[in-house]
């Protein structure tokens, strides 16, 4: 029995796995240089996944020079006589 189409998630997964495919460890443990062609794909060591977390975005500071220094004009004052 398949998922109605009005109920499946269009990302996808969407939060991290904590568990890799066969395919997935063997090409982590490659990237490592702990698996080469030789090795057995039955028995593989555990890999670490680790998780990349979202940085908050930070407000953009005022440069030197772009108004940091500009003077503020007054509101509603008396008219210069």
């Amino acid at each position: 029995m398949s998922i109605h189409r009005s109920l499946k998630i269009r990302g996808g997964l969407a939060r991290a796995r904590n568990v890799l495919t066969r395919v997935e460890r063997i090409e982590k443990l490659r990237k490592d240089k702990k698996f080469g062609d030789d090795d057995s794909v039955f028995g593989l060591p555990k890999v670490k996944v680790v998780v990349i977390k979202a940085k908050k975005k930070e407000k953009k500071a005022p440069e030197a020079g772009e108004d940091a220094e500009a003077p503020v004009a007054e509101v509603g004052g008396s008219p210069p006589q």
